[in-house]
């Protein structure tokens, strides 16, 4: 596993393409983003995906989310109407996953096994964008939840000691402030909030 010790703030480019090269040739990462550490991976990686569903112990019907730049790629992804997309808008770059219809083009092992909806989320996170920049394209995420713990593990260094030798690269930028995400489900006419976490989105209700 290679580990690469990135500047919070200022990201060094040489590092982050390092990274991103983990990325495409299908490896799994860890990385932060703006909630706390997340598996990532390039969508449509077999091996990593299926080495990220062994590590959290996933079933079919886990609800996958894409990190994504910014709104621009996600009518690619999810099909979301005029009124949909200005509360997207109003709302992002944010700690929120938004629930949305998947379009088409989504893999059919990536969206939700019988609603067909696929997570998306636009990171505030300085690592989160620069490497999203160099990937020129949205990466599969997860939270970094194991199955026989309850705490999201916030410490690069606890991390590498324990997931070391099932991952392929660790982007180590100090020990995380521990949030989840907010995650709204937007499929049905009314915004429905499924968790509160670190984003309050009462304007999105109303």
């Amino acid at each position: 596993m290679q580990v690469f010790y990135i500047h919070p703030d200022n990201p060094q480019p040489r590092l982050i393409e390092q990274a991103a090269d983990l990325l495409r040739k299908d490896q799994l990462i860890i990385y932060p983003t703006d909630t706390s550490y997340a598996f990532g991976c390039r969508l449509g990686a077999k091996d990593a995906l299926e080495k990220l569903k062994q590590i959290r112990e996933l079933d079919d019907k886990h609800q996958f989310t894409l990190l994504c730049r910014d709104l621009s790629e996600i009518a690619n992804y999810a099909t979301v109407d005029n009124m949909q997309f200005k509360q997207l808008k109003a709302h992002t770059p944010a700690p929120i996953t938004f629930i949305l219809n998947a379009t088409k083009d989504v893999p059919k092992k990536l969206s939700h096994a019988k609603k067909r909806t696929i997570g998306i989320r636009v990171p505030s996170n300085t690592i989160a964008q620069a490497l999203l920049e160099a990937m020129d394209e949205p990466i599969l995420t997860s939270s970094l939840i194991l199955p026989n713990r309850d705490d999201v593990l916030d410490d690069p260094f606890e991390i590498e000691d324990i997931l070391g030798n099932q991952i392929g690269g660790l982007i180590n930028a100090g020990i995380k402030t521990t949030k989840l995400t907010t995650i709204v489900d937007m499929t049905s006419g009314q915004p429905e909030v499924i968790r509160q976490g670190a984003a309050n989105v009462d304007s999105l209700l109303l």
